[in-house]
């Protein structure tokens, strides 16, 4: 997934004004009328529901919007050159290079078909018509336009999900968006399958459906509801992933936007046949590894509301089950059993992920 993009961005200049003057048959000296130049088009970043990477800017390194074109005799403005707009994925970040290699926050284009000036485009010049008066009725003066802004740009990616799927390599994160919405996303069973986050929106269907409704707040406060929420299925996080180990910076930062996470944890494939003291030290090590990276990456991360899942409970037996999530609950943490192979408790999980995500929005 292309998340991240640098480039540099030249708004057009403003076209020059012109000295003119009337020339006519039987009119040998006409007045002024040099026309005043055009204005440069400037460079805009809009958002596009489209599109969820940004690949197109791969490999460019710069964006240039046309110059204004200049004026010409009888007083005709000269051409104004057509902004340039480039398309980015809705949760685009922008900055902006400044001295000392600090980039500045430009915009933040989280909102569908949200537009943001990037680089202004140059002013056109007057033409010597503009100076005339009573007392220089030949004026010889006209403006150059004014330069296009230029600017070094860096775009980074954050994906808008209401819920964000978190855990290990091989938990089974993308099973279980699979399940959850109609995404299908490529899962295999090694780690790492999962190289880019994957987007999908869990839909409530069904008589229970007008008690699932999803409750939004815009940011007046005002609530709105919808019978959906987008669930991103994080990529497996890995000791060290807060320091960039593994592409982690690049997939824990697709998390910051989320409102709700789901931590998914699972017994290893060797791990089926231990006992369930064994599994629980496991599985609390799981949990606990990937809280670490996120608090080394960002402490407000371990704010967001969560459900932790334990995943691929058809591989355990009955009673195995009983004791791991007895255990967690004497250690105070609710755990919801759930086997994305079976879809055996996906359909309690729906509700939990929707009233609990209602509840962070009250």
């Amino acid at each position: 997934m292309i998340d991240e993009a640098t480039f540099t961005v030249r708004a057009g200049h403003g076209g020059s004004g012109t000295v003119s003057f009337r020339r006519e048959k039987f009119i040998p000296k006409g007045g002024p009328d040099g026309g005043d130049g055009g204005d440069g088009g400037s460079v805009y970043l809009e958002t596009d529901l489209n599109l969820n990477t940004l690949r197109f800017f791969a490999g460019k390194t710069k964006f240039e919007a046309k110059s204004g074109g200049r004026g010409s005799k009888q007083k005709k403005h000269g051409k104004n050159a057509q902004d340039l707009t480039l398309m980015v994925p809705v949760g685009t970040t922008v900055y902006q290079a400044s001295q000392g290699n600090i980039w500045l926050l430009l915009a933040d284009l989280n909102k569908p078909h949200q537009r943001a000036l990037i680089a202004q485009g140059g002013l056109g010049g007057r033409g010597n018509w503009q100076f005339r008066s009573s007392t220089n009725t030949t004026p010889k003066e006209f403006e150059m336009g004014t330069r296009g802004e230029v600017k070094i740009i860096k775009l980074e990616l954050k994906l808008l999900a209401n819920v964000g799927l978190v855990g290990l390599p091989n938990a089974g994160k993308s099973t279980l968006l699979s399940v959850l919405t109609k995404a299908r996303p490529q899962i295999a069973n090694y780690p790492f399958t999962t190289i880019s986050p994957n987007l999908g929106v869990m839909e409530f269907k069904g008589a229970q459906s007008s008690q699932r409704r999803a409750r939004f707040k815009d940011p007046k406060g005002e609530v709105s509801t919808s019978n959906s929420l987008v669930i991103a299925d994080i990529p497996g996080l890995i000791e060290g992933a807060s320091i960039g180990k593994g592409l982690g910076i690049q997939f824990l930062k697709h998390i910051e936007r989320c409102l709700l996470l789901v931590f998914v944890i699972a017994p290893r494939d060797h791990e089926l046949n231990e006992s369930a003291a064994k599994l629980v030290k496991s599985l609390l090590s799981q949990l606990n590894e990937v809280k670490n990276e996120m608090q080394t990456y960002n402490p407000k991360l371990l704010d967001l509301p969560a459900i932790i899942t334990l995943n691929k409970t058809d591989l355990l037996s009955d009673k195995t089950v009983t004791q791991i999530i007895t255990f967690f609950q004497k250690e105070g943490i609710e755990v919801l059993p759930i086997s994305s192979a079976t879809k055996s408790g996906i359909d309690r999980l729906t509700i939990v992920i929707t009233t609990t995500y209602n509840q962070a929005q009250t």
